[in-house]
């Protein structure tokens, strides 16, 4: 009798749980609409100005424990040391030059709208003419 009733609520637990994951997900609320307008672009671009004076500290910073660690492996007297302190030097130099290649693209794209793919502008960027196209 005790399993039977151990059996009773097990099976109307995996009933409960399978009505569950059959039911529909809840609708997530609309978006709310795009506004367009000067206070959209202006808050865009102070934005954008705030991202881009933090991304120059930071290098910045990253810059000058980059000229530290040059300076301390000048100063290891073991190959084999030397040889790893220089290995990551030459990696933290390549990561600093893709970062300030980063902040010229995006110091260019700050005045063009800002806006990625999908997103709605009111100045939108044209499209690549054809005549650039290689031969």
């Amino acid at each position: 009798m005790h399993r039977k009733v151990l059996l009773l609520i097990l099976v109307s637990l995996f009933a409960s749980l399978s009505l569950a994951q059959t039911s529909p997900p809840a609708t997530p609320p609309p978006a709310a609409p795009h506004q367009h307008g000067d206070m959209d672009h202006d808050k865009m671009t102070d934005m954008h100005k705030q991202q881009m004076d933090a991304m120059k500290a930071e290098l910045d910073k990253m810059k000058a424990s980059l000229e530290t660690m040059k300076a301390n492996v000048a100063k290891v007297k073991n190959a084999n040391e030397k040889a790893r302190w220089q290995s990551n030097i030459d990696l933290w130099t390549a990561m600093v030059g893709h970062m300030e290649q980063m902040m010229t693209h995006m110091e260019h794209m700050g005045g063009m709208g800002m806006m990625g793919p999908g997103m709605h502008d009111d100045h939108p960027v044209p499209p690549p003419s054809d005549d650039k196209k290689p031969q």
